[in-house]
């Protein structure tokens, strides 16, 4: 079967046929084999699952042959958001055709993104026509927060660091405020002398995440 974005895959760790879907969207500029590799990390947390991790639908405006979810040219609310819901039918098309591939239902779907990829998952998810189980998120910002309220409500765990200088703190504040108070449950931390990547601590604390939605 030919699939909407080229991805990268690590099949269960049980070696039975899927029963979870855990999708790693990637951020600005890299590609699917990115993150990819953090999920042996996760695999014993959700030995069942299969982790896909694709490749954004754009070339990065930025050269280097890597790849976009959308432009970051233009760092204002209303342009990220734009970038945002233009591609997230793209994003929902594949998760509908991975999810028909392997006969699972939105239940047994988990998003984990990081930085742009964060963006997609916290803007795409609540909005899938069903709830999914959960989506954790690394180094991200919260895109667009009028109809938080009229979303469905995963269970959602963020994680920061605070030398980031790329997506600063302050956006995870701002993540972890609106969405609590349009009644999602918010778990996660932000980490001290951490810049704009993934550390052990981080790593470990989205295996209990995951293990959690799974159990």
């Amino acid at each position: 079967m030919t699939f909407k974005l080229n991805h990268f895959t690590k099949p269960p760790a049980s070696r039975q046929p899927p029963k979870q879907l855990i999708v790693l969207l990637h951020g600005y500029g890299s590609n699917g084999q990115d993150l990819i590799s953090l999920a042996p990390y996760w695999a014993k947390a959700a030995p069942d699952a299969i982790f896909i991790s694709p490749d954004a639908p754009f070339p990065c405006e930025m050269g280097g042959g890597g790849k976009q979810w959308f432009s970051l040219a233009d760092y204002t609310p209303t342009k990220l958001l734009a970038g945002t819901q233009d591609a997230t039918p793209i994003l929902n098309d594949y998760l509908d055709q991975l999810l028909a591939h392997y006969k699972l239902s939105d239940a047994d779907l988990a998003l984990v993104g990081f930085s742009q990829g964060t963006m997609m998952s916290l803007y795409a998810g609540p909005r899938r026509a069903n709830k999914i189980a959960g989506i954790l998120g690394y180094s991200g910002a919260l895109v667009g927060t009028d109809d938080l309220a009229t979303q469905s409500k995963p269970p959602i765990h963020l994680i920061h660091g605070e030398s980031d200088p790329v997506v600063t703190v302050d956006r995870y504040h701002h993540a972890v405020e609106n969405l609590s108070q349009n009644g999602f449950t918010v778990t996660g931390h932000s980490t001290p002398r951490l810049e704009h990547s993934i550390d052990e601590q981080g790593i470990e604390s989205g295996n209990r995440f995951i293990r959690g939605l799974f159990a």
